[in-house]
This record gives structure tokens, sequence and C-alpha cells, in this order.
């Protein structure tokens, strides 16, 4: 049962951040950059413990985030839940039952024919907490990790796009959604997609997601999902070129990724997933917010807010595209149990080889699988120059791609591993659907999992 609390625009409003920028810095930063630093600097503040499930500091951003939407002039409100006890991610916690919640803001459409159709923009703010499972740096237990890129950026950005739209008039109606339990499996995006406000999903037009846009590189922005409607390679080609930053924009790829708008997709709901990749802070304690390209962050709400302004106000519908299910793990459930967003850091282009995914720590203990494999992370037999030669966990998993890991040492695979038979052993190389996180050292190898996808 859906438990929402609708808020009065006039109360309950919190205090504006308060600018403490030094003067360098607020000379260098547009007004936008500037706000949206803000509140990068309050999610990720070592206050909020990390933002992880069940700790009073992601009930403080959530509190933040309804309010920024409130101040902002949206209809807002809190959307109850609590963490499945038989979620993967959560079987070896004490997080199954823990009361969270999504975070949502309305701007209702304003021509009667198509307001009753729903554009939404949506990005998680949960984080991992005090690190541990899901985490990269294992050892750092106990240590907040703040997530700043991950994802207060994302959450920056939506409400900023909440900012630049809320004094519009969209023929559809728009529908801002902050996700909690994105890092336990996509949660709060699966509640939401079963609990859709305030309309039907089958209303739903399409799904702009924001994940991890903290660290634009060269203007290199990615769009995955760019072939879940046909009209979106023109229509993002066009926004691209008529605005005043023109992005290095990679638009490619279904819609099956580790991140929340897979669960709109699952829906049969065109999506798009914003990203500005991978960096050495991804999962670990360093990812703080001095390392945020603010004005990036601005930047990317601004295309985003006008992408979402075009889907808003075009008259006729999207043509969806499907595309197959990604094969599931053995042992898996429709818990959607992936973890974070791990791209393809070399830079292969090839569509979906952005789409490396962290899976359940709980899977691995299902099966009688390979144990200190070696790996050096790669794809197509390149190794990436950021993460370089690092030690993982390998073993066969989804069956509709390979990938090509280079191995420093014997392939070990448990005798009554049932996916034995998809090894193949070639010289030095294991071609295999394979997962493998890089990890710092050989004792780490059993703390998390990833999949590798090429």
């Amino acid at each position: 049962m859906i438990t929402t609390v609708l808020l009065a625009t006039a109360t309950l409003l919190a205090p504006a951040p308060q600018d403490t920028l030094s003067p360098a810095l607020k000379d260098s930063l547009t007004v936008a950059a500037r706000r949206v630093l803000a509140d990068v600097r309050f999610l990720a503040d070592d206050r909020q413990e990390g933002r992880g499930v069940g700790t009073a500091g992601l009930g403080r951003a959530g509190a933040y985030i309804r309010d920024g939407f409130a101040r902002a002039g949206l209809q807002t409100s809190f959307q109850d839940f609590t963490v499945p006890p038989d979620a993967p991610a959560v079987l070896h916690t004490t997080l199954g039952g823990t009361a969270t919640r999504n975070v949502v803001a309305i701007l209702p459409g304003a021509s009667p024919a198509l307001r009753g159709e729903v554009v939404v923009i949506g990005a998680h703010y949960d984080h991992l907490g005090l690190g541990g499972f899901g985490a990269m740096d294992p050892d750092s237990t106990g240590r907040v990790h703040n997530g700043a890129d991950d994802n207060a950026s994302g959450t920056a950005a939506l409400l900023e796009i909440a900012r630049l739209l809320a004094r519009r008039h969209p023929d559809r109606t728009v529908v801002f959604v902050a996700f909690s339990g994105e890092e336990l499996g996509t949660l709060g995006s699966s509640y939401f997609v079963q609990h859709p406000m305030p309309q039907p999903v089958d209303s739903i037009y399409a799904m702009l997601n924001l994940d991890m846009v903290g660290r634009l590189r060269g203007a290199r922005l990615l769009a995955l999902g760019a072939a879940t409607a046909k009209e979106f390679p023109s229509l993002l080609d066009s926004l691209n070129s008529g605005g005043h930053v023109r992005f290095d924009l990679r638009a490619s790829g279904d819609g099956w990724g580790p991140s929340d708008h897979s669960v709109f997709f699952a829906a049969r709901r065109p999506v798009l997933h914003f990203f500005t990749d991978l960096h050495e802070d991804y999962h670990r304690s360093t990812d703080d917010g001095d390392k945020i390209n603010a004005g990036g962050i601005a930047q990317v709400a601004q295309f985003v807010a006008d992408l979402a302004w075009a889907l808003a106000t075009r008259p006729g519908p999207l043509t969806f595209v499907d595309a197959p299910r990604p094969q599931a793990t053995a042992g898996g459930s429709g818990y959607g149990a992936y973890l974070g967003t791990i791209p393809d850091m070399a830079g292969s282009g090839g569509a979906g080889g952005f789409e490396n995914l962290i899976l359940s720590r709980a899977w691995e203990a299902e099966g009688d699988t390979a144990k200190a494999l070696g790996v050096q992370w790669g794809m197509n037999g390149r190794v990436s120059p950021e993460l370089g030669n690092t030690t993982a966990l390998g073993f066969p998993n989804r069956g509709t791609a390979g990938g090509r890991v280079v191995t420093q040492g014997p392939v070990q695979q448990g005798p009554n591993d049932p996916r034995a038979g998809d090894l193949e052993r070639t010289g030095t190389a294991v071609n295999l659907p394979v997962v493998g996180m890089p990890m710092g050292s050989p004792d780490q190898v059993e703390k998390v999992l990833g999949t590798l996808v090429s």
C-alpha cells in the first residue's frame, strides 16, 4: 500500500542552502553552477552518513530534496516503501523491512489532450553509507562514502531541472522522482513503476535518468538507451547542435542497464540514461564534492531540461523499440539486482559497451564458482589505463554477450558450477560472458562482484 504525504508549498520549507563559496570560486561559476554545487555539498556532506538506506542522513537528504522541489513551486510528496527482505542485495544484511522513501514532484500538463501522458525525470539519491558491500575499497568499511558523483550529482541536476521547468506550462505532465534504494538493486524505481504517481505506468511517455553526471570531461556525455525510441537519435542531435553548449554526445544502446531507467524499459517505456563516465573514485570513499565539475552538472541539467521540454510538448507519440531482456544470472530474481554503473573504460564504443554491472554478492554464494582468477580488467584484450592491472573474481554470466578477459593465473572453476560448460580457455585468454570487478588485492576478491559486458 502506497503512503503519500502531500505538502503545501508555502509551508515546511527549509532555509535555502547557505552560500559558502570563496570569492574566487564564486566568480568562476555561473549562477546555475553555484546552485548545483550547493546541492552537492549538502547531499555529499559527511553528516549525511553516505546516504545509506536506513540512515538519518538519507532521511535528511530526502527532506532537502522535498524542500527544493517545493521551493521551486512544484506539488511535492513522499512515496514510502520498505526494503523487501528477499531482495538479493539485502539477504545477508539487516536492511530487509527497512522503511525508506522516494521523493516525487509533479508539474501538471496544460494540454487537455496530452496532460494524461507523463515525462518522468529521475535520479537516485541513496549511496553506500559507510561502505562495505558494494564498495570498491572494502578496506574502507566504516568510513563515510559520500557519493558526490554517485549520485549527489544526478540529484543536484534533477533539482536544477525542476527549477528550470517549474514556472513553465508543458503540454504533458512532468514528474520528477528522486529514488531511494538504487544501490540495493533499483528498489525505489521498481516500487514507483508498480505504484506510479500520478498516472498508470502505461501513460509514461518517456523516462530520463541522471546517474553520475558530475565528472564532465572534454564535454563527453553518454546518452544510453538512445535506441529505445526511433525518434531519440535525431532529437538528441538536434538539441545538441542547437544549444549554447555542444557536447561530445555518445548516444547508443538499448534500455537494459544497471540503473533506474532499466525498470521503466522493462515496462516498455522509452528511456535515456545520462552519464559522464567512470573514474577512479567510483564506489570509493574518495568520491567527494571537491572533485565535482559543477559547471558540467549545470550544462547537463540544461540539456536534459531542454530535452524534457521537447518531449513534453511534441505533438506525436514516440515509437518504442524493444530489446531482448539479458539472460538472468543463475539464482537471480526479479529485483534488478544491479548496483551502480561501470562503463567500458577501454573505449570500445560499441552499443552496450558501457553497460558493465555490479551484481549482488548473494549470487556468488549460490554456485561453486571460481575463486581468485587474477584477472586484468580489459575489453577485447585491452587493459584500461584508468584502472590498470587488478585482481577480480570471474565466472560465466549473461549468455547474450561475450567478454574477453586476460588472465594472469590459471582458470579455476568449481566442479559443481552449472555454468562450467560456458568457459572456453584459449591460451592466456578466456572468452566468455564474464563477471569481474577490479579489486585492490587478491585478498579482496570475494568482497563484491561485477559484470563486464563487451
